[in-house]
């Protein structure tokens, strides 16, 4: 009986041993040796596989030849349970010792440019030239070599790893692919987040929120020498731009609106029946995010109240206010024990490493309240979101190693 008991309470201390290894310990592992060790033998192979999958077209809203792909990919890779959710989001799972915790390790696959855009890849040495090639094929890569190296070097996680390619990171794609999964898919099921995004080896544990809307104004319209008179709804709208630029915002923490884009009217001598705006409003704190949000609406049906008022409600303007984008804001604490580990494993590669703040996938989990943080895939980077965008591969493989080792120390 007493043997029994020493036997339970021996493999208690061994398994909290396993889970409180720190970064530099693990970093001794034969195994993840071996891991680190494949995932730079193997980086040119995956710098090729960044090039094949750039070039398959992942535009705003339509993932689904990428992730296709991913599918195979992941199938080929020996990852269990492989499929694709209603959201567009490729799934599959590196089953450990236990269900739990289960760390949910993802890239994006969408990219910000149009159906049409040349997304074939130019090399010049070191540097690679197209599209997207930084963010996100390049997380994409780290994610497929962090997998297979893993496997080669037959690493064995006291947890499960969730990889994911998800949809819908970029622009109005509001996060859909993060929040199918968080709110559908994998409800519930989810400890822990990493999202490997863009290049260098930065971690992100703040989450910038914000809201997009696109207002439209609205009247009658009319002559205007004949009909002038009547409630002019881009006028409506230049009150309530002019109502915008007075807002008073903190600079700590940071917070900021933007009227982005205008349009409507048809002539010079004509009264608009239309004018429409966009607006981004952003913060990393919740409070200042939801005050400008709500300091938004009352200016803009203050102008159409006051357009009406003007001219005694002759053709009256109304606002057509649609939310075209939200990403909750949200943080994960600098000393939390993700950001702590997260910041371990990167001083290891990177000493000077410093967390930031940014607007990612990681905003979904950290406005739930679940560990999370966004980590550079190594490399460097430029012109990002332009066409001329580009990758610098040289000592990329130093952010594969990372990647590996922040989900082997988390996956426990």
């Amino acid at each position: 009986m007493h043997r029994a008991v020493l036997f339970l309470i021996l493999c208690s201390l061994a398994e909290f041993a396993l889970q409180a290894q720190p970064a530099s310990a693990l970093m001794a592992d034969p195994t993840v040796r071996a891991a680190l060790d494949a995932a730079k033998r193997n980086e040119a192979h995956f710098i090729d596989e960044q090039i094949r999958v750039c070039e398959i077209p992942a535009p705003p809203f339509h993932e689904e030849a990428r992730g296709l792909e991913f599918k195979r990919l992941f199938e080929q890779a020996g990852l269990k349970d492989v499929r694709i959710d209603k959201a567009g989001n490729v799934i599959g799972v590196r089953p450990g010792l236990a269900t739990h915790p289960n760390l949910l390790f993802q890239a994006h696959l969408d990219t910000v440019f149009p159906e049409g855009t040349d997304v074939k890849v130019k090399r010049n040495g070191d540097i690679l030239a197209a599209p997207g090639i930084a963010d996100d094929c390049r997380g994409l890569a780290v994610m497929l070599g962090v997998i297979r190296a893993l496997d080669e070097a037959k690493v064995q996680t006291p947890g499960t790893i969730t990889f994911v390619a998800d949809t819908g990171e970029e622009g109005l794609g509001d996060l859909r692919g993060t929040k199918e999964l968080f709110n559908v898919t994998l409800k519930g099921q989810i400890d822990k987040f990493v999202s490997v995004d863009d290049v260098g080896l930065r971690v992100t544990n703040v989450g910038v929120g914000s809201y997009r809307y696109r207002a439209t104004f609205k009247g009658p319209g009319g002559h205007s020498f004949g009909a002038f008179g009547l409630a002019n709804p881009i006028q409506a709208m230049g009150r309530a731009i002019a109502k915008i630029d007075e807002f008073e915002v903190p600079t700590t923490p940071k917070t900021t609106f933007n009227v982005g884009r205008v349009g409507g009217g048809t002539s010079v001598n004509s009264i608009p029946f239309e004018g429409w705006m966009e607006v981004d409003m952003r913060s990393s704190d919740k409070d200042s995010l939801e005050t400008i949000h709500a300091k938004y609406k009352r200016a803009v049906q203050q102008a159409v109240d006051e357009e009406n008022k003007r001219w005694k409600g002759r053709g009256p303007v109304s606002v057509d206010n649609a939310l075209v984008g939200y990403r909750p804001a949200g943080s994960t604490p600098a000393d939390s024990a993700i950001v702590t580990t997260a910041m371990e494993v990167t001083k290891i590669f990177n000493p000077n490493v410093t967390t930031g703040e940014g607007s990612t996938d990681s905003n979904v989990p950290m406005n739930l309240g679940i560990p999370a943080v966004t980590i550079g895939a190594g490399g460097e980077g430029t012109a990002n979101h332009s066409l001329d965008e580009t990758f610098n591969t040289k000592d990329s493989y130093l952010g594969t190693q990372r990647a590996l080792l922040l989900a082997v120390a988390l996956a426990r």
